[in-house]
């Protein structure tokens, strides 16, 4: 490497300016610097207020498990396995990277489960899996104990890193093509102007930069801090011990997992790393109150907070009692508030991009994250679907201290936990709560979160968590039933809300929106925003209020990222989500129950689908606006806060049953209604949805993303989409879908299930998945298929349409 070191002749020296200054030299930072050199930003200056890994990076475990929960977090993964095997031969430096596979191993029936749908998934992925007996289990990893346990799942793609020597090969290949790295540089603030950051403070003075990248870990928070950018996460705790020789322990060892007693294991010179996430955290210290310098250091040990995954440990592996323990690592890591890392630009302040709150993952995710990040920074957008991931999914109020806190008590544990359907998590609530709460408390609803706000799920004793049928169930099949056949009253006072006024305000709306917004006054119109490649971006309604004004309502986990979305492309939105109730009165009766409360013109001809007016209910002025996420006759009442009550009072006296999301979510799948987020992603766009029609692509209006849409258009007419959205009915009643379980056609993987649910109306489980086919999904091609689901290893027939079991 005398090249490398002839083009740095000091690595001290503090440039007056770089294109791109990343603050933080654990693998993250080091792995964007790699991808953006890689891509051609040369000018790339690395800053690390120690030395390279020594904050929380070169204590981490090292482990490599490229299946995740979904398709575009095992997509990150597998990439960054595929990096660490491949960097030796291009930098000279070894990651240490190992395949040496990976066992997960079950002691209950409900673990099984879960193992048996996470092979499904495997297999919907592409990536090699099998199930395996105990005995087979113990063949594999052979100083476990296997009596009692029920089976195990083999991964053959799992492996092991080196994590300092994966950052410093990181470093290298990023010094090779330009970058600087220059090590005790502390950040101390930005320069920002109008909305920009310009560049890093430093206590060896300051760096102007067109690009600033937050990889600080642990104190990327109290970075994001000064300049206003939310960056919630905060630091917990993390155990682990480095054994005496065990055994039956060898250099290519697998990964041994046991989630039923919350404990890993992997080799390490002849003994095993031993370590876990214990169901209830210790919190460290606030984000603004983490001690500097700190290089390279642990924490006190803790061995009474250690000992409920040691007695687990040893009940797995019985030759621990006879081994000796060499160290207890006790080091600090950062988690966020849904165990989902941070990466993106923040919003309002272009220029500041984030990658942070790895939450334990952030070897495995760290080529695939910076590759990501880095593709965000050079084509000024992401590249892929990362909003699970993206920054913008939180809000400022998630970055208050205590209630991080609060809340990476919890968050932790869940890494082991059974990961139920519809989990809600349970620390720092209630955050936001509708004016109604009171009233729907007491009428015994079970609250879930979105975006903060506390929200019905459904009406029933005890929110069951199980693989199969909940006991809530016939508490939601009843609310369907109000909902097809007579009245209901939900609660969608989440929902985001933004008002959008001026005169340049339809000229802006027209570029964004794919559809044509320019009704008249009164019109509600269905629209995506789609990105330059013509895919999901949002999924929502705008309603023209006046010559001038429009309203636009949208998911209540979205109101981040759509109004930093609007900021971008000049659409001048204002936030009134909480000023406005949202009450959702939908049934065949919603309109003789509405015409008794109001003097309004409720008729077919005088309030037809799709219009909005303001009106009178209960004797309080309303925006009542004719639309329905549940496919029955209804209307969507936004109702000032302070009279929501009083209208509530008023429907349900005139004999609106109370429903909630777990209904809505069975009645918008009979009807084919789509979710952003899950079947509208930034990997789909409406020609793979089926949602053609829900833009102007025949129209004349130029909008944002038409040019990619119109492609995706001409690609069906010469052979069809990649994948293709249908709906879905099971053909018995007996098995309970959540989404996410293995589409077969005649057999063989054939897709996904994005969404699933019981219908009431149907009978049986319905839902919504993508089809691959290399030819257009016809419907006679989906006529000439025998299809079918796997739920947990179980194959049920199901039938596929293009049209929804209700449409």
């Amino acid at each position: 490497m005398v090249e490398e070191v002839a083009q740095q002749p000091s690595r001290n020296h503090l440039p007056a300016r770089a294109q791109v200054v990343i603050v933080g030299g654990g693998v993250i930072g080091a792995s964007v610097a790699y991808h953006l050199t890689g891509l051609g930003w040369s000018d790339v200056l690395l800053l690390e207020q120690g030395t390279l890994s020594c904050g929380t990076t070169w204590h981490a475990a090292g482990l490599v498990g490229p299946l995740r929960a979904s398709e575009s977090g095992t997509r990150l993964v597998q990439y960054s396995a595929e990096l660490y095997a491949s960097l030796e031969a291009e930098t000279g430096l070894a990651a240490g990277y190992r395949n040496v596979g990976g066992l997960i191993v079950a002691r209950t029936e409900d673990r099984m489960v879960q193992l048996r749908r996470t092979a499904a998934n495997a297999v919907a992925y592409d990536l090699p899996c099998e199930l395996v007996s105990p005995e087979r289990a113990r063949e594999l990893w052979p100083p476990m104990r296997v009596d009692d346990l029920l089976g195990a799942l083999w991964l053959p793609g799992d492996g092991k890193v080196d994590p300092a020597d994966l950052t410093q090969s990181l470093a290298r290949g990023a010094r090779m093509r330009g970058a600087r790295v220059v090590e005790r540089v502390r950040v101390t603030g930005f320069g920002v102007a109008d909305g920009r950051v310009t560049g890093v403070r430093t206590d060896r003075g300051d760096v102007e930069a067109e690009v600033v990248v937050n990889c600080a870990g642990q104190w990327a928070k109290a970075l994001g801090d000064l300049v206003g950018a939310t960056i919630p996460l905060h630091s917990a705790e993390h155990f682990y011990v480095v054994t005496d020789a065990v055994p039956g322990t060898h250099p290519d060892l697998p990964i041994m997992r046991d989630p039923d007693g919350w404990t890993y294991f992997k080799e390490e010179t002849g003994g095993l790393v031993v370590g876990g996430f214990e169901p209830q955290a210790k919190p460290w210290r606030s984000p603004d109150d983490l001690p500097y310098p700190f290089e390279f250091q642990l924490l006190d040990e803790d061995w009474e907070h250690f000992s409920v995954l040691m007695e687990q440990a040893l009940l797995r592996v019985p030759g621990l009692e006879e081994t000796g323990i060499r160290k207890l690592y006790n080091g600090p890591e950062s988690f966020t508030p849904d165990n989902q890392f941070l990466l993106g630009e923040a919003p309002g302040l272009r220029g500041f991009f984030v990658g942070a709150g790895f939450n334990s993952v952030g070897i495995a995710s760290a080529g695939g994250a910076g590759r990501a990040l880095a593709e965000w920074i050079v084509a000024g957008a992401p590249q892929e679907d990362l909003v699970a991931v993206d920054v913008r999914r939180f809000a400022p109020f998630h970055g208050d201290h205590t209630w991080l806190r609060s809340r990476v008590s919890e968050v932790l544990g869940l890494h082991y936990a059974l990961p139920w359907p519809n989990r809600e998590l349970e620390s720092g609530r209630p955050q936001r709560t509708s004016p109604l709460h009171d009233r729907l408390a007491a009428a015994g609803a079970l609250f879930g979160t979105r975006m903060g706000w506390e929200r019905p799920n459904v009406f029933a004793p005890a929110l069951e968590y199980t693989w199969g049928k909940p006991s809530w169930l016939p508490a939601s099949a009843a609310e369907q039933r109000a909902t097809r056949t007579d009245v209901a009253v939900f609660d969608q006072t989440s929902f985001s809300k933004y008002a959008v006024s001026g005169a340049a305000a339809l000229t802006a709306l027209q570029w964004v929106c794919a559809a044509d917004v320019d009704v008249p006054v009164g019109r509600c119109v269905y629209t995506p925003f789609l990105n330059e490649r013509g895919t999901y971006e949002a999924d929502l309604t705008v309603t023209r209020t006046g010559a001038d004004s429009f309203l636009l309502v949208s998911s209540s986990a979205t109101t981040v990222r759509d109004l930093d979305w609007l900021a971008r492309h000049g659409v001048p939105a204002r936030d009134v989500t909480e000023e406005y109730a949202v009450l959702g009165v939908m049934g065949p009766r919603s309109r003789a129950l509405l015409s008794s409360l109001s003097p309004d013109d409720w008729s077919e001809e005088g309030f037809p689908f799709a219009t909005s007016r303001e009106v009178g209910v209960a004797g309080v002025p309303v925006r009542a606006t004719r639309m329905t996420y549940v496919g029955e006759l209804g209307w969507e009442l936004l109702v000032p806060v302070a009279d929501a009550g009083a209208v509530y009072d008023a429907v349900h006296a005139g004999g609106a049953a109370d429903a909630g999301y777990y209904a809505i979510e069975s009645l918008r799948l009979e009807k084919g209604y789509r979710a952003f987020g899950r079947e509208l992603t930034p990997d789909y766009g409406p020609v793979e949805a089926g949602l053609v029609f829900a833009t102007d692509l025949t129209g004349a209006k130029d909008f944002l993303g038409r040019a990619a849409l119109a492609a995706h258009r001409d690609a069906l007419a010469g052979g069809g989409p990649r994948r293709r959205l249908v709906s879905l009915v099971v053909s018995s009643p007996e098995p309970m879908l959540w989404g996410g379980e293995l589409l077969l056609r005649d057999g063989a993987p054939a897709g996904q299930v994005t969404s699933a649910a019981w219908g009431e109306t149907v009978g049986a489980c319905v839902g919504l998945g993508y089809l691959r086919h290399a030819a257009p999904v016809t419907s006679a091609w989906l006529a000439g298929g025998r299809f079918e689901v796997d739920v947990a290893g179980e194959r049920y027939a199901v039938r596929c349409s293009l049209r929804a079991p209700l449409g």
